[in-house]
């Protein structure tokens, strides 16, 4: 029962996928840098890093943590940049010295910030200068030790770095002032290092690559402990899916999506590093009309986004004069697929667009639609390589074939489980079953198609927004008796969140002062779209609030 879409469908199961072909993570980038050392890793802003500088600027990175900063490998190091060349760079640098990654949002609050840091006890962060006075607020209170500055020019060579970084700073007033006495700026940190030779760690299957953070099933943002099989797993089981249809050495794919978000790390960052693809990076995918700007001054042959953004960039009056000939696959994660934004892409760029499905837990990718023109727009497709797929009752019993219940996952890409968290990695787990809290269907020939989902999260364009969170901070405010939030469809981000809220009486809060209030402690995307002012919320007998009243009224 639990391996129907096996049975059903072998013609199309994909083979298994050997996790043994490499060691650790950086045995791919090895592999790349050897094969295809000359042609361009990512570009970004007009600038192009080829695979061996790549190769050499992270060695210089690495000598610099371990020979100036003297972290061994299992220390903890926080990545808060946006998508530029620094990035990858840092990424595989401190990989090399075997440090443990803690994905960070540049955009998140002080607040998020310092749980962050508290929670996965980083002790060294790499940050973009224009995010830097956020950190001088909460830096006495976390176990930050070492500040790595950078800047966006870097890496764009002279004059155009420097053009940059002054425009940015002085003309469009980016960069807010900042006080972080003994910090380094990665510019210098790369030149230290280049001084002085490092040592690679023995890193094993084992070993924690990554504490990438998330709302889970439930509660507040935790760390999904991701080992370096959970990731080589991922990419082989992705490079299975693609390698018939794209070329080894020729690729450029797109990527909008920010490396510290788990799709754009494993996907873009590492399955497409095995077949030497270029990485076209986004800096600001918001700024649609600079988008699209790029993507007409580049050869692109792939992309990876979700729903609004694909959605967005055709809304643009300029996106259909783009040249898509070269366009092979597009790859659609991280929130649902709309049907008329699949079937319209088709429809301009004459190309596929696919949607897959994924959780941070699973390093991400679990099902996605095959690329041989059998997709079912809808659906979020089958199982990769080496994966499991169960529907599942409340007692993790598996349900027939068309019966609703939870999708439910096993495979080598599945998490050792949450960070310091043993009560709540149980809880999530049916055995080596990963409860995923999704509702899905299963049809007869192994597609599944997620229905809803059984948790209350709110999923805003394919970012987890978690309902406990946004009302702890509304209901800090001495004016809020009580407060819930719910998500409510939006044609632009796919749902929002809305709050609803009882007052004390004689406040003079409204709608507006009670976003501007959520505002300085949450982080844009979780701020409540709408807020409604109630005498009352439901309740339960028992007197929890009953949220599922509240998005159907």
């Amino acid at each position: 029962m639990e391996k129907i879409w096996l049975k059903n469908y072998s013609k199309n199961t994909p083979p298994h996928i050997d996790v043994n072909q490499y060691s650790n993570i950086l045995d791919i980038l090895d592999e790349s840098v050897k094969t295809y050392s000359k042609r361009a890793s990512y570009s970004c802003m007009g600038k192009e890093l080829s695979y061996s500088q790549l190769d050499k600027n992270s060695d210089h990175f690495a000598s610099f943590l371990q020979n100036d900063l003297g972290l061994k490998k299992g220390d903890k190091i926080a990545i808060q940049i946006p998508n530029t060349l620094a990035y990858p760079v840092v990424l595989f640098g401190a990989l090399k010295a075997g440090l443990i990654i803690v994905s960070t949002n540049p955009l998140y609050t002080e607040r998020e910030m310092e749980h962050q840091f508290n929670d996965s006890g980083a002790t060294t962060l790499v940050i973009l200068e224009n995010f830097a006075h956020k950190l001088e607020v909460v830096l006495p209170d976390t176990p930050i030790k070492n500040v790595i500055v950078t800047r966006l020019g870097d890496f764009l060579g002279t004059p155009k770095g420097a053009v940059v970084n002054f425009a940015v700073k002085y003309i469009k007033k980016l960069v807010p002032a900042y006080n972080l006495p003994n910090t380094y700026m990665l510019s210098s940190a790369l030149k230290s290092g280049s001084a002085k030779s490092f040592t690679r760690p023995n890193i094993t299957h084992d070993d924690t690559a990554f504490l990438q953070y998330t709302g889970g099933t439930t509660g507040v943002s935790k760390g999904a402990e991701l080992t370096h099989k959970n990731l080589i797993a991922n990419m082989l089981q992705v490079y299975e899916w693609i390698k018939d249809k794209l070329e080894p050495g020729k690729e450029v794919i797109v990527t909008p999506l920010p490396l510290y978000h788990i799709f754009s790390l494993s996907v873009n960052a590492l399955c497409f590093l095995k077949i030497g693809a270029t990485n076209l990076l986004i800096t600001n995918p918001r700024d649609i009309k600079g988008f699209i700007k790029i993507l007409k001054k580049n050869y692109f042959s792939a992309m990876s986004g979700v729903n609004t953004l694909y959605n967005a960039l055709m809304n643009h009056e300029d996106f259909a004069s783009l040249d898509f000939s070269n366009l092979k696959a597009s790859i659609a994660g991280g929130m649902a697929l709309q049907t008329s934004v699949a079937l319209r892409w088709k429809e301009i760029t004459q190309s596929l667009i696919v949607e897959g499905y994924g959780l941070t837990e699973a390093s991400p990718v679990v099902c996605i639609n095959p690329l041989d023109g059998t997709d079912r727009v809808g659906t979020i497709g089958l199982p990769i390589s080496s994966t499991e797929i169960m529907i599942a009752d409340e007692n993790g019993n598996a349900l027939p074939v068309g019966q609703e219940g939870e999708i439910c996952v096993r495979g080598p890409q599945i998490m050792r489980g949450y960070w310091k968290r043993p009560e709540e990695t149980a809880k999530t787990f049916f055995g080596d079953w990963l409860r995923t809290g999704d509702v899905a269907i299963m049809d007869n020939d192994g597609f599944c198609k997620i229905v809803d989902r059984m948790k209350d999260m709110i999923l805003v364009s394919g970012f987890n927004v978690y309902p406990n969170e946004v009302e702890e901070v509304a209901s800090s405010h001495d004016e809020i008796i009580e407060c819930a939030a719910v998500g409510v469809k939006d044609e632009h981000s796919g749902e929002v969140v809305k709050l609803f809220v009882v007052l004390k009486p004689g406040s003079t809060l409204n709608q507006k002062s009670i976003r501007e209030y959520c505002k300085q402690q949450l982080v844009a995307y979780k701020v409540p779209k709408t807020v409604e002012i109630r005498d009352e919320l439901p309740k339960s007998n028992v007197g929890k609030i009953l949220r599922r009243h509240l998005r159907e009224s």
